[in-house]
């Protein structure tokens, strides 16, 4: 009785009301207005297990399950084993389930990753011979069709005939007797066709008068000439319903064979609906799914948890926002106690913590933030509202009692007992007494007791019991309003008489009260006002840390990003290096076999030698690196501006003199006392000749280091990988020299320096540092593929 209570007074109701929305059949809706929950652990955890696959299937691999022509026919399925005759519309439903069925199975098939669907299909037959044979004798409108047998085609076939007997005998009449017909029209009455004739010329028609219009103005005659026609129709129809009942009759017989497995096909569907409901909906809650974890060990975690059923109204009727609440309990916590004012709630906690935990026994998913980790419950006991009744002569406080002794009658070691105003509706100090003993005994007979207090004394149970925990609901000073977030650890204060004062008491009677209380609550409500501000200033911290974490990993993955980045470049260069490579070994091999076929045919000459010689001469000097020599890069076209040219500037209309040219290929100009540094593109000849490109300049080696000596030999290609390349866009000079000193170290060879563009302050300190190290030989721009101007290349030796 208790447990049908606790879920009275939890609202479950409501939410699988919420849940059937979400089902896709009859059987479906049915099955979630009248949701069990399952008595073992193994059964919750199968039920989320299909859960997560559904709402997988639907969101990863968008693919929605379809129950289309799927009824609920348990009623017929009923009727056909108690020897009853199925309509021709209930037939063709049982085919339809049929067909819709053996579709849903094959979507779930299609995807054998589903374990928990699969194994629920596995045993679904849809007998297809059944359905055919159905479809054979029921066409689309659920009737008989002509088909079904030889005997139902021929009777129809007479029918027919003898209808159109009928018809042109009555055209006949119609066309020879029209003066004393109402209208020219052939229509039946009880099944037997007739025409309307004027009732003051009925003798002008002979034959039977079946009926008349309301005014008497028209009777309904059927001919004689027809009278033995209508007859045999008649006769012919009650044949054809004879056979076709017959028809009807051996399908069912055949469905009543197999009824078993159909209602067994019936319950797999429904589960499957029911899995779907319970996806579509968690998905529909943004809820993600429970973890049933050890009590004994874990800790029950449920962070931005929200009441299901205020987020429906939220949603749906226009409801206040949701306030999330964080709920956090210990392993060895047994009673947690919550504090606070009226209206703050404290009552929604009890109602969230206990329909979050129905809902993770029956298969849904919690609104909640991950992890979602909670105990399985055996069972939730609940206490809350007022139990006052004048029909039963019962008080508020003898309300609880009696509903409190069924829980404790109820109770086992796996339950969750939620109690709300503990003690409350009797004197304060022996209420106070019994909550005490209450929870006491709860705390060594219950999994977990939540309850709801105003009793001071339920506060200090924490301070004298490790199994006890305080949490309070908040209020805001300075707004006079509760907030609704739920904290933990501190005892919350009633504020009785500050929301008194909100909803407007005579302010006589609050100054009166005040007066009263003042000195005996003061010092603790000052306690409990500190250790509030406290946990605001470190819940301010909390979220400042929780921002520059995020922010910390958000950079560690753009770094992370570039590095691989810079990886897949460096091993595409590598493999198109390798790949060229290659293919130079090829040609010369090739070119080297010709020489050496060419002078296999020749006559033994040294003349023929010498031709040899000179062409594998002239082979190693094309495809060997170490025999390459760089191109002399052709002469420059257009104006090319040297020292002491006097040029023009557009940008803002001045002429200027060339006084220096930089090593980056920039030109140091002056006018008149101002000088600047400008790109040659922003420059033109004082004819209006635009710049062409100058040529890449080389810095010349330091004096004291010999340059023909010491500069590394082209023996082999140059190649670039992430072990000889920096990348320093964005960092300060002195940083960058730390960088550059400690990759010399380990280079021996040419250092790619990656220094962009910017402003050129990096680009100058690089350069200016690498002017003054004693290592380095020399260095040079890269080439524009390479990153040109924005890339240094420092060639270096031990």
């Amino acid at each position: 009785m208790i447990v049908e209570k606790t879920l009275e007074l939890l609202e479950w109701e409501r939410l699988c009301q919420h849940l059937s929305t979400f089902a896709a059949t009859k059987l479906g809706v049915a099955a979630a207005v009248d949701l069990s929950i399952p008595k073992t652990v193994e059964a919750s955890e199968t039920l989320l297990q299909q859960t997560q696959e559904v709402y997988d299937l639907e969101t990863q691999l968008l693919t929605a399950l379809t129950f289309e022509g799927i009824y609920d026919v348990r009623a017929a399925l009923v009727r056909s084993h108690r020897q009853g005759i199925l309509s021709g519309e209930e037939l063709l439903q049982v085919a339809t389930t049929l067909a819709g069925s053996r579709n849903l199975r094959r979507i779930i098939n299609r995807y054998p990753e589903l374990a928990s669907l699969n194994q629920l299909v596995a045993d679904l037959r849809t007998y297809p011979e059944l359905e055919q044979e159905i479809r054979h004798c029921i066409d689309e409108q659920g009737e008989v069709a002509d088909r079904a047998s030889d005997k139902l085609l021929g009777i129809r076939e007479r029918q027919r005939q003898v209808r159109s007997d009928v018809q042109t005998i009555l055209q006949r009449i119609l066309q020879r007797k029209g003066a004393a017909l109402q209208e020219r029209l052939i229509t039946q009455r009880s099944d037997r066709f007739v025409v309307p004739v004027k009732a003051p010329q009925k003798d002008a028609v002979p034959g039977i008068v079946h009926d008349a219009s309301t005014s008497g103005a028209t009777l309904y005659i059927e001919p004689k000439a027809t009278v033995e026609l209508n007859n045999r129709l008649r006769q012919l129809t009650r044949q054809e319903q004879a056979e076709a009942e017959a028809i009807r009759q051996a399908l069912t017989a055949k469905i009543a064979e197999v009824h078993e497995d159909l209602e067994a096909l019936l319950q797999i569907v429904t589960a499957v609906d029911l899995a779907t409901a319970r996806a579509r909906y968690s998905y529909w809650l943004g809820a993600n799914r429970p973890r049933f974890v050890n009590r004994a060990e874990e800790t029950l975690t449920l962070r931005r948890l929200r009441h299901p059923l205020l987020v429906w109204q939220q949603q749906h009727e226009q409801g206040p926002e949701v306030v999330a609440i964080d709920v956090t309990i210990q392993p060895q916590i047994h009673v947690v106690a919550i504090t606070g004012p009226n209206t703050g709630g404290k009552t929604v906690t009890l109602k969230t913590l206990g329909l979050a935990t129905l809902m993770a026994k029956v298969g849904l998913f919690v609104p909640a933030q991950e992890p979602v980790e909670l105990p399985w419950f055996d069972q939730v006991l609940a206490d809350i509202g007022d139990e006052q009744s004048l029909q039963q002569s019962l008080s508020t406080f003898s309300g609880h009692i009696r509903r409190i002794q069924e829980i404790i009658a109820a109770l086992s070691d796996q339950s969750l007992v939620l109690l709300d105003e503990v003690g409350a509706g009797t004197d304060p100090l022996e209420g106070s007494a019994l909550a005490i003993a209450l929870l006491r005994y709860l705390a060594d007979q219950a999994q977990l007791t939540v309850a709801t207090t105003h009793f001071g004394e339920l506060k200090a149970l924490k301070y004298t019991d490790n199994r006890f925990e305080n949490a309070s609901v908040e209020f805001d000073d300075e707004t006079l309003q509760p907030t609704y977030r739920l904290l933990w650890g501190i005892p919350g204060r009633s504020n009785a008489l500050i929301i008194a004062q909100r909803l407007g008491l005579n302010e006589q009677v609050i100054a009166q009260a005040q007066a009263q209380l003042e000195g005996e609550t003061d010092d603790v409500n000052q306690v409990i006002a500190g250790l509030e501000t406290e946990r605001r200033q470190q819940e301010t911290k909390a979220q400042a840390a929780a921002k520059l974490l995020q922010s910390t990993e958000q950079l560690h993955e753009q770094v992370a990003k570039k590095a691989s980045d810079l990886k897949r470049q460096e091993q595409k260069l590598r493999q198109e290096q390798e790949k060229a490579i290659q293919e130079e070994i090829r040609r010369a091999k090739q070119a080297i076999a010709q020489v050496i076929r060419d002078l296999q045919q020749q006559p033994k000459s040294a003349p023929a030698a010498q031709v040899a010689t000179e062409r594998l001469e002239k082979i190693a000097n094309q495809r060997l690196p170490s025999r390459q020599k760089s191109p002399t890069p052709p002469p420059p076209k257009g104006f090319q501006p040297q020292v002491g040219d006097r040029v023009r500037i557009p940008s803002i209309g001045q002429k200027a003199d060339v006084i220096k040219i930089t090593p980056t290929q920039e030109l140091v100009v002056q006018f008149g006392m101002m000088k600047m540094t400008v790109k040659p593109s922003e420059v033109e000849s004082l004819t209006g000749e635009k710049v062409a490109p100058l040529q890449k300049m080389e810095v010349a080696p330091k004096k004291d280091v010999a340059p023909k000596d010491n500069t590394p030999k082209n023996s082999q290609p140059m190649i670039r990988t992430s072990a000889n390349t920096l990348d320093l866009r964005g960092s300060r000079v002195t940083d960058a020299e730390v960088v550059i000193e400690d990759a010399i170290t380990k280079t021996h060879g040419p250092l790619w320096i990656i220094h962009g563009h910017g402003t050129g302050k990096l680009r100058k300190g690089v350069q200016a540092y690498l002017d003054q190290h004693p290592q380095v030989v020399r260095y040079e721009f890269a080439e524009q593929a390479d990153g040109g101007t924005g890339v240094t290349i420092a060639y270096c030796h031990a």
